[in-house]
């Protein structure tokens, strides 16, 4: 039956991976319901997000008629917002969980839509960087809701510990497949990047930050080098914003003297130039030393590229050893390595990519679709 559903997150031209998330969600939700999308007039303040928070370039996923009237930290505009949404009177309020900042304008939200049935995606139950308060707020913001999805069974366990008997499904995280645009073969991303068809590429992607454990991938290929010379063509691409804090890895670069097979493309990665990454690259390696879960994992995967992940939060959920890629222990540069050698010198490359496919269906959108009436019918 169709529903007449409200959601609420970043769009175009935000250039955030939420936003990407909630456009490919609404797209499919709006195959079987009545949908519209309440933005942000203000996602961050500036003085807490410095750099610029929008893109109007990259408009390949832009929508028409969003409504973009929401500011996050203003009181009296959120009583706007919250008339607007009755006045629609929607059989949904679909909201999206990241970061307790929200905390203040969605307990608000909630408590004027006292008679709306909302629906909270937690991508983090709790902040990777925690701090005071966060587990306080996030219990109350989202003990207002009525059905929860999480994309880990550790998101699970962790909003279970706050709210008591959640009506919850756990639910993979669907797959970017919209990055693959010109259906660029190995061969043609590879010249565009300047790399040889022999190379060995290995790919690090997305925002790097101190917990995604780039240090560990690096001080892996410093201890392949130092084994010998069986992967001197190695490549390892890296792409993506560092965010002021590249100085210490190029200083590690250099320290193990791997400056010849590392390739750095700094900054915010548009949407027509991901492709190229992942189409020329053999496997992508996420060496995280804490995660809940990754976007870049279902990138990956809609390349049908295998993955390198570690073993924490839900990334053990999405990745499976010696299927889908390799699981390995965080803080262990000599796993990572092992897997390296293990994946170019027993060839896995075609074996990991029938096991992409044999889990297709489990990432799909209409997975999603299915599992949010599922929760409607709790």
């Amino acid at each position: 039956m169709s529903k007449k559903i409200i959601m609420i997150g970043p769009v175009y031209p935000y250039k955030t991976g939420l936003s990407y998330y909630v456009s490919l969600l609404y797209r499919q939700l709006s195959k079987e319901n009545d949908v519209s999308i309440i933005s942000y007039s203000m996602m961050y303040p500036k003085f807490l997000y410095k750099k610029p928070q929008k893109d109007y370039e990259d408009d390949v996923l832009k929508l028409d008629g969003i409504d973009y009237i929401l500011n996050s930290a203003n009181p009296f505009n959120w009583i706007k917002v919250a008339s607007y949404i009755k006045k629609q009177k929607p059989d949904l309020l679909l909201l999206q969980w990241l970061h307790p900042y929200f905390a203040p304008c969605y307990y608000c939200l909630s408590r004027m839509l006292k008679d709306t049935k909302i629906l909270y995606i937690c991508h983090n139950v709790f902040p990777h960087e925690r701090f005071p308060l966060d587990k306080w707020l996030t219990k109350h913001t989202l003990r207002q809701a009525d059905y929860f999805i999480t994309h880990s069974q550790s998101d699970g366990e962790d909003l279970k510990s706050i709210v008591k008997d959640p009506k919850l499904i756990v639910s993979v995280h669907p797959a970017y497949n919209f990055f693959k645009q010109k259906d660029m073969t190995k061969a043609e991303a590879r010249k565009i990047l300047d790399l040889k068809d022999s190379d060995k590429v290995l790919l690090f992607f997305g925002l790097v930050r101190e917990y995604k454990g780039l240090k560990h991938l690096l001080k892996a290929l410093h201890l392949l080098f130092k084994d010998g010379e069986a992967l001197k063509d190695l490549k390892l691409l890296i792409a993506g914003d560092f965010g002021g804090s590249r100085e210490q890895y190029d200083a590690l670069i250099e320290e193990y003297g791997i400056s010849p097979y590392i390739r750095i493309t700094d900054g915010h990665i548009p949407i027509g130039e991901v492709e190229k990454f992942f189409a020329a690259c053999d496997m992508v390696v996420l060496p995280y030393e804490s995660a809940t879960q990754s976007g870049v994992i279902q990138v990956a995967y809609s390349f049908e590229k295998p993955v390198l992940a570690t073993r924490v939060g839900g990334l053990p959920d999405v990745v499976f050893d010696m299927e889908t890629g390799y699981v390995v222990s965080p803080f262990a540069p000599e796993e990572i390595r092992d897997a390296i050698k293990d994946f170019y010198e027993n060839d896995r490359a075609e074996s990991f990519k029938e096991g992409i496919e044999r889990e297709a269906y489990r990432y799909s959108w209409e997975r999603m679709n299915e599992n949010i009436d599922k929760l409607m019918l709790l």
